[in-house]
């Protein structure tokens, strides 16, 4: 087997799973739908590791291999071609996305065990991952757009699995549209690109790419601004972000998968694909750094006062995904990867291990009514204090090596990017802070009932079901939430899936270690050898600089975050009583919420209204479709009217028309 032949096999297993698990999900005994899943995305990631191993065995020059399975049409320059581009990047990806989504579904195979939609969950699950395969293997535009489309689509799937939730519905459709307002900006922006270069196809583009900016950056630029509007909606930075806390209404496991090893790493994925665009139009590069280093920094903020647990990780995502968007948005494109890598491991440990404290407690997600789970949960804290830790960028965990790499490679670009160098170690503190909250405030301090409940040998179950989010009660048949609640303790998928995740999240650093190795930096070479932006920073001073930075402000984050949540927790109520404004603005998400529907919905909603009551009703219904209905009507109620049954009427009728027809005749003669 060659490359492309791994390439379509990657893409091969989940879809298979995906329509296996869809048509027999009613005849598939116990566990054989999770089963099924888990066992197509683990064996995607076998062959991505054959991909892996057959591409390494080639020359660094013949290492980006395009396959074609199928040529729809090529004519006026579109290549509409069903190809795939297999080179390191989307190896890189594919090794990320299969690797962490089989252990998504192995712990998804016991957290969602109770659910009436077990089988469903697994074939969407298997469509997502699909999806993001697609996405991350596009050899041109065209499957590119479908695998964008794809994956927003399934996202809205998941996020509304529990679809009779209203509160999940809504999150749903919100990340649905939010979407497809990106997908409308891709696929703009592949028109301003195709329009110079006369390809879809990667490759060529690329060879096109210092010629259409010679010639028509203004065009460059605004196609790849586009780009950029749906990187930024896929990726949920501002200010199309919105949607990414509210998906937190999907199972955990979904959560997971979103946050960790697909959808919001595409719009990172996406930059370092078009690299050689974006080098020809660097206003539309600062762009994305800057927009990536306020995402950082807002996500952070909104971090340190969130209270639903879920949430809090869900705003720290939105905060690194800032973090990798600065980095490939500056040319630090290795070191954006190797966070986008890191941060799979340590984001799906911590949403599974949050999954397990609110299997705990009986699904309620709240960290006002949280606390001393430590000695009620030792595996699950084990896993969370790996996770903050690596989060938190402490040595030698994972989370250290990435995010300082990007910092250097930021701040020695020098110039106005030492803005983004400051921004990016103050979202480090933050993260410290806000991280080590949700750990103290859930395992440490007086233990809650539901902890002294387990301690006791009793998983805490509510007599009533309810929804976390507005308290409705619910049953548990299909559409809501299963019966029963999973905790890592008792379970073995989820202890091991969670097991190989805190390893990863330790060790996975190591791969990329300042002055010691650059394994990414020579694996992903091919791809990125045509880059004019310097990848691998000289300068000594500042990278012993930064790691030791990195190091004291992750270290001062977490001694603040023990003062005030474990040492003095009346502290946090003194500083929100100091500074009331921040903190409404911070509770209030900064009001983009507010902003959007002033600024776009209350608008379009006004438009669309406007449109039904005059355009539609006016215009379409009576003129356009009633006119000549009326027509109708009128034409056919006179010739009722003349059918009155009388022989001399009809004869004087005859007459009229035939003296008609002769008088016409004799004008036209």
């Amino acid at each position: 087997m060659n490359v492309t032949d791994y390439g379509w096999l990657i893409l091969l297993f989940p879809l298979v799973g995906s329509v296996l698990i869809g048509l027999t999900s009613s005849k598939l005994p116990g566990k054989a739908a999770g089963v099924i899943g888990t066992a197509a995305i683990g064996l995607a990631f076998l062959a991505t590791l054959g991909a892996f191993f057959q591409l390494q065995d080639k020359p660094e020059e013949a290492r980006q291999i395009t396959g074609v399975l199928y040529d729809y049409a090529k004519t006026v320059g579109v290549d509409a071609e069903m190809s795939i581009l297999v080179d390191p990047l989307s190896i890189l990806m594919c090794l990320v996305v299969t690797g962490v989504s089989t252990l998504i579904h192995l712990y998804s195979t016991a957290y969602m065990w109770s659910d009436k939609g077990y089988a469903r969950f697994f074939a969407y699950l298997n469509f997502f991952v699909f999806s993001m395969l697609l996405l991350v293997l596009a050899g041109n535009f065209m499957i590119l757009v479908v695998g964008w489309a794809f994956v927003g689509a399934a996202s809205y799937l998941l996020i509304s699995f529990w679809y009779r939730r209203t509160t999940a519905t809504t999150a749903g459709v919100k990340a649905f549209v939010i979407n497809v307002v990106g997908d409308v900006g891709l696929v703009l922006g592949t028109y301003f690109i195709f329009k110079h270069t006369g390809t879809l196809d990667f490759l060529k583009t690329f060879k096109e790419a210092e010629e259409v900016g010679r010639t028509a950056n203004g065009d460059l630029t605004a196609g790849l601004i586009l780009l950029l509007v749906g990187a930024f909606a896929k990726s949920a930075q501002i200010p199309f972000h919105t949607w990414l806390p509210d998906a937190m209404e999907g199972p955990t496991p979904v959560s997971s998968l979103i946050h960790a090893a697909t959808m919001v790493t595409a719009g990172v994925y996406l930059i370092a694909r078009m690299h050689p665009l974006f080098e020809q139009a660097p206003a539309a590069a600062d762009v994305a750094a800057i927009t990536g280093a306020i995402t950082l920094l807002v996500a952070g903020t909104i971090g340190l006062v969130v209270t639903d647990l879920k949430r809090v990780i869900a705003y720290s995502t939105m905060s690194q995904i800032g973090y990798m968007i600065m980095a490939v948005g500056g040319g630090a494109y290795v070191a954006g990867l190797f966070h986008l890598m890191t941060h799979a491991f340590f984001k799906a440990l911590l949403f599974m291990a949050a999954g397990s404290v609110i299997g705990a407690m009986a699904g309620n997600q709240d960290l006002d009514k949280m606390g001393g789970f430590r000695k009620a949960m030792p595996f699950t804290f084990g896993c969370f204090v790996i996770g903050g830790l690596a989060l938190a960028g402490i040595p030698p965990f994972s989370g250290f090596f990435s995010k300082d790499e990007i910092l250097l490679i930021i701040g020695d670009r020098g110039g106005w990017y030492i803005a983004l160098y400051v921004a990016g170690y103050v979202g480090a503190l933050l993260t410290a802070i806000y991280t080590w909250r949700m750990i103290f405030r859930a395992f440490f301090g007086e233990a809650c009932p539901e902890a002294k409940e387990l301690e006791g040998g009793h998983l805490h179950h509510a007599h009533v079901h309810t929804n976390p989010a507005n308290g409705e009660v619910e049953d548990t048949e299909v559409g809501f939430p299963g019966s029963e609640h999973h905790i890592a303790e008792r379970s073995v998928p989820m202890k091991v899936a969670m097991g190989c995740l805190a390893v990863l999240a330790v060790i996975g650093g190591f791969i990329q270690v300042p002055k010691v190795n650059h394994w990414l930096d020579d694996f992903l070479h091919p791809t990125f050898e045509d880059s004019a932006i310097e990848q691998l920073s000289k300068n000594d001073s500042l990278l012993y600089f930064g790691l030791a930075l990195g190091t004291v402000l992750g270290l001062v984050g977490i001694a603040i975050a023990y003062r005030l949540w474990v040492q003095s927790p009346e502290i946090p109520a003194k500083i929100q009583a100091r500074f009331p404004f921040l903190h409404r603005l911070f509770v209030n998400k900064w009001y983009f919420d507010e902003l959007i529907d002033l600024v776009i919905v209350r608008p379009f909603g006004w438009i669309g209204r406007f449109a039904q009551q005059t355009f539609e009703r006016i215009v379409v219904g009576a003129a356009l479709i009633g006119g000549p209905s009326g027509l109708v009507k009128a034409g056919s109620a006179a010739v009722r009217a003349l059918q009155s049954g009388f022989l001399r009427a009809y004869a004087a009728l005859l007459f009229a028309g035939v003296a008609a027809t002769v008088f016409y005749f004799l004008v036209q003669s």
